[in-house]
């Protein structure tokens, strides 16, 4: 492995700085009531702004143009994964996270998660009709979409799926619940995942397709979103789906074997949340730093202070271990033969918990200041206490190590 960040990813990040500064900085002051104030963040229902989701909106559509929107996808659905792969993806959002933190425009100039919007690698499964169909305002970033997995008691357990689809001629009609459904409520169109044959699925042998269903406000609909730890609005939602006949053609991949098409989504999505939250604990640090070398107490600053020293270094030791642990699995994904599963589930679990465990540090040094809306590390440490469970808890992340050791992966190279 060469640890050396290539000439390319340094031009990218350079060129994604100049594009934050040229087209995201206007639509923050633009928008600046909406984006620094919950109240007017969201709406009534919970939901972004109309304001909000235009400065959104926005961005995506210039990044889009720009060539960042697209360029961790597949290639054969018009993204450039071929040139920037899961190496290159990973140090690309580290450095930019590290760099702007947790700023909402800025994490739209990517698709969030890689896996349940914009060009994601379950979109691989669609027919050619579908591609000519939908591609274009996916591509451009216009069309939103989210991946409809999880239901009130299915999270990591697919198999328990309450959501059926009955087949009716060259239609199947979807009727169940999807909740935890990162930007339902702001999608075109939804990935769900429903049981096709219980009779598979029963057995855990398969019995689970994933259809391509449109957001039509009437058979399937969120209509508003799910706040989480004390924000007035969010942006997940409930999803219900009531007879929605969706056409054969709209299914993706295989009839009855979507448990694989799930993964190949969720595993590129573990390793980039792993490198946002390894950047985004670089930008906590810093700011740390930055703090200790100009707050003062009993005549010194508090950086001379041998308790603030340690807690530094903590937070040193925390991030150099996850950001190996990071780049090596991005280059088991990107050179080996496989899914290095261990190993994803290895860096998604120890990621999280690194970043709450660096954010909680980087406020107690800031003391009281740390705790104020002012610097943005309250906001970064509620996003780092999500981070823990979305996309497979920490417990369930430890429970895939345990099993793949008992089964022999007992590899570390």
């Amino acid at each position: 492995m060469d640890f050396k960040i290539p000439e390319e990813v340094k031009e990218v990040v350079a060129s994604i700085e100049k594009f934050v500064e040229r087209e995201v900085e206007p639509l923050k002051k633009k928008y600046h009531k909406q984006l620094s104030n919950g109240r007017y963040f969201y709406d009534e229902n919970g939901l972004y702004s109309k304001e909000t989701m235009e400065a959104i909106r926005q961005v995506r559509v210039k990044s889009a143009k720009a060539g960042f929107f697209n360029m961790f996808a597949p290639p054969e659905l018009g993204g450039t994964g071929d040139v920037f792969g899961p190496v290159n993806m990973a140090l690309i959002h580290e450095m930019v996270y590290k760099k702007f933190g947790q700023d909402l425009l800025t994490q739209h100039i990517f698709p969030i998660g890689l896996f349940t919007d914009g060009l994601t690698p379950v979109l691989k499964g669609l027919r050619q009709e579908v591609r000519d169909e939908i591609l274009p305002g996916v591509q451009s970033g216009e069309t939103w979409l989210c991946f409809g997995l999880s239901e009130p008691d299915a999270g990591s357990d697919i198999w328990n799926l309450k959501t059926r689809a009955v087949k009716d001629g060259d239609y199947w009609v979807l009727n169940g619940t999807k909740q935890w459904i990162s930007y339902a409520a702001y999608s075109d169109y939804a990935m769900i995942f429903a049981i096709t044959d219980p009779e598979m699925a029963k057995q855990r042998s398969g019995g689970i397709t994933c259809f391509l269903v449109p957001m039509d406000g009437v058979t399937c609909v969120c209509d508003n979103a799910i706040a989480l730890l004390g924000n007035l609005g969010g942006e997940v939602g409930i999803i219900s789906l009531e007879d929605a006949r969706v056409h054969e053609k709209y299914i993706i991949g295989e009839l009855h074997q979507a448990f694989g098409t799930a993964l190949d989504g969720i595993n590129l999505g573990r390793l980039s949340v792993a490198a946002n939250c390894v950047g985004t604990a670089q930008w906590a640090l810093n700011k740390a730093i930055d703090y200790a070398n100009v707050r003062k107490t009993f005549g010194t600053t508090i950086g001379n202070h041998q308790a603030i020293q340690m807690m530094l270094a903590e937070c040193a030791l925390e991030i150099y271990a996850a950001r190996n642990m990071v780049l090596h699995c991005a280059w088991k994904v990107e050179n080996q033969k496989g899914t290095p599963v261990k190993e994803l589930s290895m860096v998604k679990a120890h990621s999280t918990e690194m970043t709450q465990s660096v954010l909680d540090k980087c406020m107690q040094i800031h003391g009281g200041m740390g705790l104020t809306n002012e610097l943005g590390l309250e906001h970064v440490w509620r996003w780092a206490r999500e981070q823990r469970i979305p996309d497979g808890t920490t417990e369930m992340q430890k429970r895939t190590i345990g099993k793949q050791l008992l089964k022999g992966d007992t590899s570390f190279s």
